[in-house]
């Protein structure tokens, strides 16, 4: 076993210990399918508690989209993201997971995703783009939808994180004991004639759904 492979186990038990990392399966069972897992996003915890959440043989083909200029700020960060994780970097002064696709000479943001699926890997993505403090998602970028019309094979498993937020409190810099769930929904694709915007919209509507009723 590699240290990386070391590393990555006592990750996901630490934040098992920590947060509980329960996850709920509801109608899409966790099997090894090629999927984008799309989920609210409170904290930067939260791409650690879905990949914690995940079988371990999920675990090793599921990828986190991390910001470049924060994953790669220290060596260790580097390391971590690269061969624990096995991150996906993106650049975040361009696309917070985003609007690409629409317009512009740059290259497209979302392209390190799209190879990433293209190896055939899953994806663990934020389509927020930023974290949110509101309870409720704000509206989905556009990423998704372009990632969904230009894989089709790919399942997209709407996700809630909940009590993630708590664990590590802003301002705070030791994660604080909670119990923590992620749930999983059901398979969601885009139907025929549906237009980009109300794609985005049952997308956000589907991740809600999944909140449990005390949150």
């Amino acid at each position: 076993m590699s240290l990386a492979d070391l590393m990555g186990l006592v990750l996901a038990f630490i934040a098992r210990l920590v947060t509980g990392a329960q996850g709920h399966w509801k109608g899409a069972p966790p099997m090894a399918e090629q999927r984008i897992y799309f989920a609210n996003h409170q904290s930067h915890l939260d791409w650690v508690l879905i990949w914690a959440a995940l079988p371990r043989e999920l675990r090793v083909r599921t990828r986190p989209i991390a910001a470049r200029d924060y994953w790669t700020a220290t060596p260790f960060k580097q390391w971590l993201t690269t061969a624990v994780f096995n991150a996906v970097y993106v650049e975040r002064a361009r696309a917070r997971a985003g609007d690409a696709g629409e317009g512009g000479e740059e290259q497209d943001p979302l392209e390190p995703l799209a190879e990433a699926l293209r190896r055939g890997d899953s994806l663990v993505l934020f389509p927020e783009g930023t974290r949110s403090h509101r309870g409720e998602p704000q509206a989905f970028k556009s990423g998704l939808y372009h990632l969904a019309e230009q894989f089709p094979g790919v399942q997209l498993i709407p996700a809630w994180i909940d009590n993630v937020q708590r664990v590590m409190p802003k301002g705070e810099v030791v994660p604080v004991p909670i119990l923590c769930t992620v749930t999983f929904g059901a398979p969601l694709a885009p139907q025929p004639g549906e237009d980009k915007r109300d794609f985005l919209v049952r997308a956000r509507a589907a991740v809600i759904a999944l909140r449990p009723a005390t949150a």
